[in-house]
């Protein structure tokens, strides 16, 4: 039976009482503490965020508030705490109860086994075996072979290679899952992408239709996706045409059991700058002032807690500084003074808590358990089923995260062909269609078209600036970039697109990319680098010439 004692009166009659029934009864008493947060130095700050949460004032009398005690405390602060109103005998074994449950929690290791789900194998097959078969029979529709014998020696060498890495770290299974649904999506003319990330770089995922990108063919690396140093799940990142999303997660669902699959939870996190704002809400600092200090904060991307920064000496605003150790505030609504250090270091407390919850956009886990048993979940507002673990966290303990993003481009891509199919009986690249059957049943009524690699109008279109509703090219920064750049081929884009990232653009990469394709002279560190780095202008872009 429980004591507590966080200051309250009632406390201190309560625990007299409990102890007499527990004396009465022979119920062991254990002491136990609210914990809302770790320090008793995080009093203030706890105090603020219950204030942003609650929409009140620091100086509101009636409103939420707790006493003060709520952290977590020594087995000293825990005896001191009911000295003023029980004996040290009592005290001595409500503690000792306390450590005798702790001790009864037996030392366990959530994190590391492998929870990929278990897919249905042909009896006579393996997962290893299986795979191996329907990879060896990808690749010879992929090139057009009757035979194994007909089959160059690169791409041989590169799938028996690949197999052998994927059945030695055990991710055979999990190469079957993807297969099964991104067929599937081919199977049920759900529009899909051509691949994205890391996973580009694998033979068996093109052979697999998981991809639609031949790797060899663009000298793409296979240990950039898996490799024996990697102690990640491999990433397969799928793009689905995003009104048929939920037709993807409903079909894994019904396969693998509603009690195994989830979407994933996000945090949007308190940044630096709305902190700030909200903190001086709450401690009736004016509008204007916060808004004054926020601006001071310079974007600096990647870096999302920064007021510990701006109050060191390696400040980049001096203002910040001297405001901090210097300026006093008057509360709008009582006229006290607030110093402007009281209220930064207290938004220091609380810069990166999380401040409200979402659903990650592509994140599916599925398991091999009922995830019930794994990870706590709940319900979103529209009663979806989530992990409260964030994805690095699941991917700790084993369990298998899947991306299947919802893209409007595949929505307008598909839209296009089927729009030029109904007015102009054309089809256009066979290669767009979801499956091999749709496409010989509508080959006997409509002319089919290919899709040429390079069109100068294209790139034109590009030049000139008109980027609306082309993916990845249409925010306002790119535009600017892709005007300067003037793109003549498919690999200036993918040079443009993996250069227009933080640490490429923080040093200044992309003005080097631009002047060396117009014509600057580029100059090599060593002779050895030209045949890696001349398609991109002696510019490092992609980790595999890193």
């Amino acid at each position: 039976i429980e004591i507590q004692d966080h200051g309250s009166p009632e406390d201190r009659i309560v625990n007299v009482e409990i102890v007499k029934i527990a004396r009465e009864l022979n119920i062991k008493i254990i002491a136990t503490n609210d914990s809302h947060y770790i320090s008793c130095n995080d009093v203030e700050a706890h105090d603020a965020l219950l204030c942003i949460n609650t929409n009140k004032l620091i100086e509101e009398d009636k409103r939420m508030r707790y006493s003060g005690t709520e952290y977590l405390k020594s087995a000293d602060e825990m005896a001191q705490l009911f000295r003023d109103h029980l004996d040290d005998e009592t005290i001595k074994d409500a503690i000792d109860t306390t450590l005798e449950v702790a001790n009864k929690v037996k030392s366990y290791d959530i994190m590391g086994e492998s929870r990929i789900p278990n897919y249905p194998i042909p009896p006579e097959h393996t997962a290893d075996t299986f795979v191996e078969e329907i990879s060896w029979k990808g690749l010879l529709e992929r090139l057009k072979a009757r035979s194994r014998n007909e089959i160059t020696a690169v791409y041989k060498e590169r799938l028996e290679y690949e197999l052998k890495m994927i059945q030695q770290m055990g991710f055979s299974t999990y190469f079957l899952v993807v297969w099964d649904y991104m067929k599937y999506a081919r199977d049920n003319q759900i529009p899909v992408g051509p691949g994205r990330g890391s996973a580009a770089g694998s033979l068996v995922a093109y052979v697999l239709k998981i991809t639609n990108i031949d790797p060899v063919h663009h000298g793409l690396l296979f240990e950039r996706f898996l490799n024996p140093e990697r102690k990640s799940m491999p990433d397969i990142d799928s793009d689905f045409c995003i009104e048929r999303r939920d037709d993807m997660i409903k079909y894994v669902t019904e396969k693998y059991g509603e009690e195994r699959v989830a979407q994933i939870i996000t945090f949007n996190r308190m940044t630096s700058k709305a902190v700030l704002k909200d903190v001086a809400r709450v401690l009736g600092i004016p509008y204007k002032k916060a808004d004054e200090m926020a601006k001071l904060i310079p974007v600096s991307r990647g870096k999302p807690e920064k007021l510990k920064v701006m109050i060191s000496d390696a400040t980049p605003a001096q203002e910040f500084k001297d405001n901090y150790e210097n300026t006093i505030c008057i509360n709008e609504e009582t006229g006290t003074k607030v110093p402007v250090r009281q209220w930064i270091d207290m938004a220091i407390r609380i810069e990166g808590t999380n401040k409200t919850f979402g659903v990650h956009a592509a994140g599916v886990v599925i398991s091999s358990d009922p995830l019930d048993e794994i990870v706590p979940l709940q319900k979103n507002n529209e009663g979806a089923v989530i992990t409260q673990y964030y994805m690095e966290d699941l991917e700790a303990l084993g369990l298998l995260k899947m991306d299947f993003l919802g893209l409007k481009n595949l929505t307008t891509l598909q839209k296009t062909v089927d729009y030029i199919k109904q007015t102009q009986n054309l089809i256009v690249d066979p290669e767009m269609l979801p499956s091999d059957i749709e496409r010989r049943a509508q080959e006997t009524f409509g002319r089919i078209k290919k899709l040429p690699d390079d069109v100068d109008k294209t790139y034109r279109l590009l030049e000139r600036g008109d980027l609306e509703g082309i993916f990845q090219l249409e925010s306002s920064g790119m535009l600017d970039v892709v005007k300067k750049l003037k793109p003549s081929c498919l690999d200036d884009i993918s040079s443009i697109l993996a250069l227009y990232r933080p640490g490429p653009l923080d040093a200044g990469l992309i003005p080097q990319f631009i002047d060396c394709k117009h014509g600057k002279t580029v100059e090599y560190d060593h002779p050895l680098l030209e045949p890696i780095l001349k398609e991109t202008y002696g510019t490092l872009c992609f980790q595999e010439q890193i």
